[in-house]
């Protein structure tokens, strides 16, 4: 398959320090080239942190990490207006979110007071702080791993913010052959180099106006906005996914297309990315629950319904 060549070079620096996980590494590299905001969910040690870090180094922009705790504060993140006594005056402090790539470590392990401190940077790319408005810089992105909500010590994070990442990814357990592998290189004491950028700021800012211009048809368009109309319509959702979703699904379709060399959008662009960027948006009725469905599984069954256009 041809690949645009700036985004499989991204892609293969990710796969040289995460064994095994090149799917995951695509669809991170994607949401990272659509303009996106990326959450992964896993079980602690599979790599989430590792994942987040390996594709914003890659990109060679700006970076920053914030390991959110119980006792983080909204402050912390935004930043803060101090009194500078020498001038007599008010001065802006930048927070931990002034950065081009912003990696929040554990999202769900701080308040609700704290994570909603993130809202207006994911959806606005700017920051308020006692009532002064502050751009944040381009390109931005935020990237937030978490673990799964039965684990001690976390907080749901509120639909509102669910709703302004555009995909939700989980690495998984590797493959026993690679994990052999991860194994037999930390016996050896191969540990994995330090980490090169691949692009820089500027060149990832070029690439995001370039994914903007793949051409969407009128009859894919008209394909992903009966995609998510049909979650709204499932008896088996409280909650289908909203209006943003729509235009998310569209921008990661194009970022498909652009990784995979192509200046248009196909049904099965759409179709590879549609359980990463619904899985988090939709909420299960109970009795959905109760008969084991999955968002993967609905989201499978709705592909199968809607009539797919034809190119």
């Amino acid at each position: 398959m041809k690949y645009n060549e700036k985004a499989r070079a991204i892609i293969d620096n990710i796969n040289r320090g995460l064994i095994g996980k090149e799917q995951t590494a695509k669809l991170a590299v994607i949401t990272l080239l659509s303009g996106g905001h990326l959450l992964i969910e896993d079980v602690p040690g599979v790599g989430k942190t590792t994942l987040a870090n390996l594709l914003a180094k890659s990109a060679g922009a700006g970076f920053t990490r914030i390991q959110f705790t119980p006792d983080t504060l909204p402050g912390d993140v935004t930043g803060a207006s101090v009194y500078d006594m020498k001038k007599g005056e008010f001065r802006y402090v930048e927070g931990a979110i002034m950065n081009n790539i912003v990696l929040v470590d554990e999202i769900n392990r701080t308040s609700p007071k704290t994570q909603a401190a993130l809202l207006e940077a994911m959806q606005e790319g700017q920051v308020s702080v006692d009532g002064t408005t502050y751009p944040l810089k381009e390109p931005f992105m935020l990237i937030a791993t978490q673990n799964p909500i039965e684990f001690i010590g976390t907080y749901n994070l509120p639909e509102a913010q669910l709703d302004r990442f555009m995909m939700k990814l989980s690495l998984g357990y590797p493959e026993l052959d690679d994990e052999k592998k991860m194994a037999q290189n930390f016996i050896a004491g191969n540990q994995a180099q330090e980490t090169s950028a691949v692009i820089d700021a500027e060149t990832l800012m070029q690439m995001r106006e370039e994914v903007k211009s793949v051409r969407v048809g009128g009859d894919i368009a008209g394909y992903v906005i009966n995609l998510v109309s049909l979650t709204r319509e499932s008896p088996l959702l409280s909650l289908g996914a909203s209006p943003r979703a729509t235009l998310a699904v569209i921008s990661a379709a194009r970022g498909t297309a652009y990784v995979k060399g192509r200046d248009f959008v196909t049904p099965d662009d759409v179709q590879e990315i549609l359980p990463h960027v619904l899985r988090h948006r939709l909420i299960l009725t109970v009795e959905a629950k109760t008969g084991k469905n999955t968002p993967e599984r609905i989201i499978e069954n709705i592909k199968n319904t809607a009539k797919v256009p034809l190119l």
